[in-house]
């Protein structure tokens, strides 16, 4: 198992919880972020009619009505918000697993492979763990090679269940990665000598 030399942020950067004045940042994260991610794989006209004042409307409506939902970015020294993820109760009745999930998590382009969507990740997950969840599950687009390997490497592997969606007419396949969040219980493979 290979472990990452990176520093857990990128020099400067710190990892917050979101604020209400957030929104149109974290709005541009996203637009830009699935642009940048889904280009191939979601229809370019889809991608290309997102609207950062559209999207800036839209987190507002979810921030406010946000739930358990916990929401942070990643901010530079000047402010700048590079980053944003969030995660909260499973969304599907029927997800059959305990735990939470990963709604999302965008890093503007030029941010990626700094280090910041490690960050907001090893945050959420630590949340998620002090608040007793035993794992964490994420749904990504099946041909996402990049984006799978990033969950890899963070430890999310597949378990199996699959899903689909439609964007912009056309069918988009996801796969659910699941990764535990607290240490298995191990008991000892040899019962302890009477003493």
């Amino acid at each position: 198992m290979s472990h990452s030399t990176t520093p857990p942020h990128p020099p400067g950067t710190t990892v917050r919880d979101m604020r209400i004045e957030d929104c149109e940042a974290v709005a541009a994260v996203r637009v830009r972020g699935w642009q940048h991610a889904y280009r191939g794989l979601l229809p370019q006209p889809y991608l290309d009619r997102m609207d950062i004042a559209e999207e800036t409307g839209l987190r507002r409506r979810h921030f406010e009505e946000r739930g358990e939902t916990v929401n942070v970015v990643a901010e530079e020294p000047d402010g700048t918000v590079t980053g944003w993820a969030c995660v909260g109760p499973h969304r599907a009745e029927d997800h059959g697993l305990p735990g939470c999930e990963l709604y999302a998590i965008y890093i503007l382009p030029e941010h990626i492979g700094t280090g910041t969507g490690r960050a907001l990740l090893a945050e959420l997950t630590a949340r998620a763990a002090a608040a007793g969840h035993p794992d964490m599950a994420l749904w990504v687009l099946r041909e996402n090679a990049p984006a799978r390997r990033f969950y890899e490497r963070a430890g999310f592997r597949p378990d199996g269940a699959e899903d689909t969606f439609l964007a912009g007419g056309t069918l988009v396949n996801e796969v659910r990665y699941v990764r535990p969040l607290t240490a298995p219980n191990v008991r000892p493979l040899t019962p302890p000598a009477a003493g």
